[in-house]
């Protein structure tokens, strides 16, 4: 393996540490969680990822991350990072310890039944699409307020925070304003009066835009690509 996935974790770690340090709106001290995007990247490269440190995975097909968990198990926690489908939700309440991508009722009912039917209580993220494009999921910032309620009032569900995807820009600086807005959202949700939601996580940021997310308040980002490099498809 050409690709030193040991260092380059290391290397993300570091540069998550820098931009921590970079926060002038931000607390500096706020803990940022590293979620290692291992999809189309074999168990054996997650296991080097793991030796180097990872505790936390991400997967975008549940299909592919319910294979891998058969292998590696409670190891890691497992994060579900892509569109969830309602078909996919029964596979993905078996292993999941956050799912990020709940944008609708239809899906948080579906996630809160399967949970009820094995006795689990599903730590779930609610995905805003700021930006709007079409080619993302999430909810709009204008109905968000009406979902995180009706996500919170479901028994078996606990709302965790929220997730967001920016616009792929070649120039990551433009993403900024948008982790800026999103984190405003989030510290303004953080007021609602909810019954059992626990709202502490603001996930976004990916390889192209995560050392920006993270100056801006970010404190789960997912990154694949500069751990385990290119895709293997």
């Amino acid at each position: 393996m050409s690709h030193d996935i040991a260092k380059a974790y290391q290397d993300v770690l570091a540069e998550i540490a820098a931009a921590k340090a970079r926060r002038t709106e931000v607390p500096r001290e706020a803990e940022v969680t590293l979620v290692a995007v291992t999809k189309n990247h074999d168990v054996a490269a997650m296991q080097t990822a793991i030796a180097a440190g990872a505790v936390h995975v991400g997967e975008n097909r549940v299909q592919e991350a319910a294979k891998k968990y058969a292998e590696i198990g409670a190891a890691v926690k497992w994060h579900i990072i892509g569109h969830l489908q309602t078909n996919k939700v029964r596979q993905a309440v078996k292993f999941a310890d956050l799912i990020h991508s709940v944008d609708t009722l239809h899906l948080a009912e579906t996630i809160d039944s399967e949970a009820a039917r094995i006795g689990k209580v599903q730590d779930v993220l609610v995905q805003v699409n700021l930006a709007k494009e079409d080619s993302k999921s999430g909810v709009y910032a204008e109905d968000l307020e009406d979902l995180l309620f009706k996500v919170d009032s479901l028994p078996n569900l606990r709302l965790r925070g929220l997730m967001c995807m920016a616009p792929h820009y070649e120039d990551a600086e433009l993403c900024r304003p948008l982790f800026k807005n999103m984190y405003k959202i989030y510290k303004k949700i953080q007021e609602f009066d909810y019954q059992r939601a626990n709202i502490n996580y603001l996930s976004m940021g990916m390889t192209n835009d995560y050392q920006i997310a993270v100056e801006e308040g970010a404190n789960i980002v997912r990154v694949g690509t500069a751990i385990f490099g290119p895709r293997q498809y």
